[in-house]
């Protein structure tokens, strides 16, 4: 019993190539999906990516059901992930390539329904992003951008935008100015 817990079965040599290459692919094949996957995890992406999990574990661990084996292979897994995280954040060119960039899916009030179909995005979960800015429709934006990570930003026109604590503090104190401007009335008011 306590030899099969540790026995690792396959060379911790095996076990690094084989966490390294599964990695690096499992990103290629994210980032050639596109950044819907991570903009808008559902039930059936969340469904896809814990099968992809399951599926992939045997390439990473091999023939191997040891706890050392497995905790090898998450301390490569995480190193790696450690290591290129790192150099994005250290090169930008690096970064680009791992995370892409951001794409316009909406400019001055107007769907780029091309573009949005490209990033196999919903026009209606667009709009579940306007209404959460404070917007009520795609007519009041002026930008909508989906960034690398996968975060819809909505920009709203000018006059569009929700009232924010600057906007209130103008307000009272332009109020402020117009009652101290205001004659006494007979109770002193």
């Amino acid at each position: 019993m306590w030899q099969d817990m540790f026995d690792a079965g396959i060379s911790y040599g095996e076990k690094t190539l084989r966490t390294v290459l599964v990695y690096l692919a499992l990103l290629v094949l994210l980032r050639v999906i596109g950044k819907r996957g991570l903009a808008q995890l559902n039930t059936f992406d969340l469904v896809v990516m814990l099968l992809l999990s399951n599926v992939v574990q045997n390439a990473v661990i091999g023939n191997d059901d040891s706890v050392t084996g497995g905790l090898y292979g998450a301390l490569v897994l995480l190193a790696t992930d450690w290591v290129l995280v790192r150099q994005a954040a250290r090169w930008n060119w690096f970064n680009r390539l791992l995370d892409g960039t951001p794409t316009v899916l909406a400019r001055d009030g107007v769907y780029d329904r091309r573009t949005i179909a490209r990033q196999g995005i919903r026009v209606a979960d667009l709009d579940v992003a306007v209404r959460h800015q404070g917007g009520d429709a795609i007519g009041e934006t002026s930008l909508i951008v989906l960034e690398p990570g996968g975060t819809l930003l909505v920009k709203l026109k000018e006059g569009d935008q929700v009232a924010d604590k600057a906007d209130v503090a103008a307000l009272r104190a332009a109020l402020a100015a117009i009652e101290a401007r205001l004659p006494a009335g007979p109770r002193g008011y």
